[in-house]
């Protein structure tokens, strides 16, 4: 990629939410009962992110932020890129290892889901994040991801409410 970040074309767009819709089930919903929005992967941890609401200085999420995009990162070979979606918005590709420098660019979106879904995708659909903006929870998939960053995220958001799609105690 030249540029370290570059919005999908329509045809992108259009085939890369095409897979993710058939291989996550994706299902939008501010229902609670049709809680989880997506077939979570097997490798998969989803914490809440209700514990942010009492995080009045942002720290919390500031250290959520930076441990996701950097658990991301080191997931993605130096020449890798990754998906940002963002739910019936512009969705981008994006290169993490040449955002978020004094002089570079910022990651699109956020770990964080502020008023819609976000979701960071792998080329391979093998590794990301999906956060839910009605049920604030973070959910992340991989095992390297999971290896690199699970016990940051239990840190700073507390235990996990599934693993694998399932409460904790079934899984």
């Amino acid at each position: 990629m030249k540029e370290p970040v570059v919005q999908l074309s329509e045809a992108e767009y259009r085939d890369v939410w095409e897979r993710f819709d058939a291989e996550f089930a994706f299902r939008p919903s501010m229902n609670p009962a049709t809680w989880p929005s997506i077939k979570e992967p097997l490798d998969s941890v989803t914490w809440s992110l209700a514990s942010l609401d009492d995080d009045p200085g942002y720290e919390r999420l500031d250290r959520l932020v930076e441990v996701v995009e950097k658990g991301l990162a080191a997931c993605v070979p130096p020449q890798g890129t990754l998906f940002a979606l963002d739910w019936q918005h512009a969705s981008f590709r994006f290169s993490p290892h040449l955002v978020r420098g004094s002089e570079q660019e910022r990651w699109p979106l956020s770990p964080y889901p502020d008023g819609d879904y976000y979701i960071y995708l792998s080329e391979d659909f093998l590794t990301g994040s999906f956060s839910h903006p009605w049920e604030e929870s973070l959910c992340l998939f991989g095992h390297g991801l999971l290896d690199f960053v699970s016990a940051e995220i239990d840190d700073i958001l507390g235990s996990s409410v599934r693993r694998s799609g399932l409460p904790p105690h079934r899984a």
